[in-house]
């Protein structure tokens, strides 16, 4: 019985790790097929559009508390996540940035015993903070330059989705997973319009690569992602599944020397191995969790 349950939390830990790595090509997507300089527009067509046609399918809506616990992981999950991810990629090196975002499987790991009642094993603190290290030796330039409000936003963005990751876990829906998605992909696209329209020109003529970015973003890495990154959060520990989101970095690296011709040195494949050792001990510790306190 202990080798099937093995074998079931191996097969899901496979299919949610989908989900950050397809993440990882958020990146040369942006740059290589989207208009420059309309970053919050990109967020808003990724989620907004996808989460209306999801509802329309799905057409079902939320009862009682559930409204205000919606629109609170809508918010972290997504909108106020996303906002705060954009405005430290503009004011940090990219590096600085995806190092402290790297910090948020910490985060989820020190809320675990207040808001889980859980307390995670001294091998899951030990896998969060190597993968912050690992991320920082796969990215960071030793000449990158640091902002005050850059690292605000990029902390504030960690503490946001390791709430929300958190919350996410602690409150089981009585909504399918579809729904589930739906309603935050709505929620925190309503609370990017407005900042999208104040803060950025509107989008001129969309070429057709411009439209296969977007549509690429929407479809993929946004609806068939966060379906999947919650189903995921349902069926595994918060941390596990927290630190399967440093797959991104990976991702995003690998395509770029693949892809952009770009090169590695040796530290960051050093990062990478550290990376990937920790992802892999976060799931392992969560194969042997510790029991509740």
């Amino acid at each position: 019985m202990h080798e099937e349950k093995r074998h079931s939390s191996l097969g899901t830990t496979l299919i949610t790790a989908i989900a950050p790595c397809v993440w990882g090509t958020t990146y040369i997507v942006t740059t290589e097929f989207l208009p420059p300089n309309h970053p919050l527009t990109a967020a808003v067509l990724r989620v907004l559009p996808i989460g209306v046609v999801m509802l329309a399918v799905l057409r079902v809506a939320p009862k009682g508390h559930w409204w205000w616990r919606l629109m609170i992981l809508g918010l972290l999950n997504i909108g106020i996540f996303q906002a705060l991810l954009f405005i430290s990629a503009y004011r940090l090196p990219g590096g600085v940035a995806a190092t402290v975002i790297a910090m948020q499987p910490l985060g989820v790991v020190m809320l675990s015993k207040p808001l889980l009642d859980f307390r995670p094993t001294r091998l899951a603190w030990i896998a969060a903070i190597t993968g912050v290290i690992g991320v920082g030796l796969l990215v960071l330039n030793p000449s990158a330059r640091l902002d005050s409000i850059g690292i605000v936003a990029a902390v504030a963005g960690a503490v946001c989705i390791a709430f929300g990751t958190v919350l996410t876990k602690r409150w089981t829906p009585p909504l399918s997973t579809a729904a589930f998605t739906a309603w935050q992909l709505i929620f925190g696209g309503i609370f990017l319009l407005p900042l999208a329209m104040a803060f950025e020109e509107t989008l001129g003529t969309l070429t057709a690569r411009n439209i296969a970015g977007y549509a690429y973003l929407g479809l993929i890495g946004t609806g068939v992602t966060y379906l999947i990154w919650f189903w995921g959060i349902r069926r595994l520990q918060a941390s596990a599944v927290s630190i399967l989101g440093l797959l991104s970095p990976i991702v995003a690296t690998a395509v770029g020397y693949l892809v952009l011709d770009q090169s590695l040195s040796m530290l960051q494949i050093v990062g990478g191995m550290l990376v990937l050792w920790s992802v892999w001990a976060g799931q392992r510790q969560s194969m042997y969790p510790r029991h509740k306190d």
